[in-house]
């Protein structure tokens, strides 16, 4: 087992202003959610994400991107991702999914999956799809809110990945009818697709009509904007490897 693998990350740092604390474990009265790079890191992201769909209150601790399992994580070289990590009333989740699924049996009123039977079904099939693959787009295309590169070559094997992606939007606006992939409302579906929005955004990727107006949705999101304020006040990580670690 590697040393990545099987190391926690280091002691969560305070946030000042986010709700967060400098203590490494929760009481089971509160709710925390440990995260990353909010500049760097999409799993963040998307757990946050997640949990603000929840309704379910939380704070936030950002553990140290110096810490050798986090950096690697950020860095794309890890075999494990640890982070996020949820703590819940004596939970432990550091998988997106499973902190997915374990918040719409905790809370199912939020609505975390669509209502209907087969629009629920495809939305766990995407979700699951994103979790597991396109790792080409990742690695060519990591996230990085600071960046912006006008005219960047997005090379064969990540644009397959993105041509699949805007199928699959495509396909949810069409079946279920937007501006949401699952309606008139958000769905975990969203907070994982969100990054590759802001991936697009930094990396000067056209979009057709369609998805262009599914990546308004998602940048006029509060939830959206409010991630991207708060990476922009984030102190700079030394990770450089991250600045333009991609294919050309």
């Amino acid at each position: 087992m590697s040393e990545t693998r099987r190391r926690r990350p280091a002691r969560p740092q305070s946030e000042p202003g986010a709700g967060t604390t400098p203590e490494a474990e929760a009481p089971a009265s509160r709710t925390v959610l440990r995260i990353s790079s909010r500049n760097y890191s999409s799993w963040s992201l998307r757990g946050w994400l997640i949990l603000r769909l929840s309704g379910l209150p939380f704070e936030t601790q950002l553990v140290s991107p110096e810490d050798p399992a986090t950096r690697a994580e950020l860095l794309l070289q890890s075999s494990s991702i640890l982070l996020p990590c949820l703590l819940h009333d004596g939970a432990e989740l550091w998988d997106t999914l499973a902190i997915a699924e374990y918040l719409n049996e905790q809370l199912p009123e939020a609505g975390l999956l669509p209502e209907e039977r087969l629009a629920r079904a495809r939305c766990r099939a995407i979700c699951g799809e994103m979790h597991a693959g396109f790792h080409a787009l990742r690695s060519s295309l990591p996230m990085n809110l600071r960046a912006h590169v006008p005219g960047f070559t997005v090379w064969s094997a990540a644009r397959a990945d993105l041509e699949r992606i805007f199928s699959i939007w495509r396909g949810c606006l069409e079946g279920w009818g937007g501006p949401w992939l699952f309606g008139t409302r958000p769905t975990i579906a969203d907070a994982m697709y969100a990054p590759v929005v802001l991936r697009c955004r930094s990396y000067d990727v056209s979009l057709d009509a369609s998805c262009e107006a599914y990546a308004q949705t998602i940048l006029g999101w509060p939830d959206i904007q409010e991630w991207i304020a708060a990476a922009r006040q984030e102190p700079e990580a030394r990770i450089t490897e991250l600045e333009f670690d991609s294919e050309f």
